[in-house]
């Protein structure tokens, strides 16, 4: 059995996050905690972000659990900033663990055209994102660059 390790997802909404994390759960196989997919099952939406920090940290906590167990963790957080980043990688460090970051990029445009799609299915119709909002986020978004990817771990072949 392989050692455990921690697999981070990174990209803006549309970019293929979730799907991605679902694809390296299975091929791993490993535990994929979603914040997004918890908070709609808990009656919220992402736009909470009270209850979104909140979920965070217990889903860290979490996934730090299974990984002391032996469980690889996939976190399918968008991650957007390298604080956050750096310090989930420094805890995997920590626990001797190996830690990958898979970045899930694409042009605004083209994540503009996902997104649209997903806002018209359940539950996202209740709770769209707009066009606006994914302007704003993408000049937030702190895109790994090859220094930073470099300090994780190459996925296995």
């Amino acid at each position: 059995m392989a050692e455990p390790r921690l697999l981070l997802t990174c990209g803006l909404p549309g970019a293929g996050k979730t799907t991605g994390a679902a694809r390296l759960a299975a091929d791993r196989p490993a535990v994929r905690l979603s914040k997004d997919e918890w908070q709609w099952e808990l009656g919220s939406t992402p736009w909470d972000r009270d209850l979104g920090q909140r979920l965070e940290r217990q889903l860290v906590g979490l996934a730090a659990e299974l990984l002391e167990r032996g469980v690889s963790v996939v976190l399918d957080f968008g991650l957007w900033a390298r604080v956050e980043r750096d310090e989930l990688r420094e805890m995997a460090r920590a626990a001797g663990l190996g830690v990958e970051l898979h970045l899930f990029d694409a042009p605004v445009e083209e994540l503009w055209r996902r997104v649209e799609l997903r806002n018209q299915s359940a539950p996202w119709n209740t709770a769209p994102i707009a066009r606006s909002d994914l302007s704003e986020w993408s000049e937030v978004f702190e895109r790994p660059d090859d220094d930073e990817l470099a300090l994780f771990d190459t996925p296995p072949s």
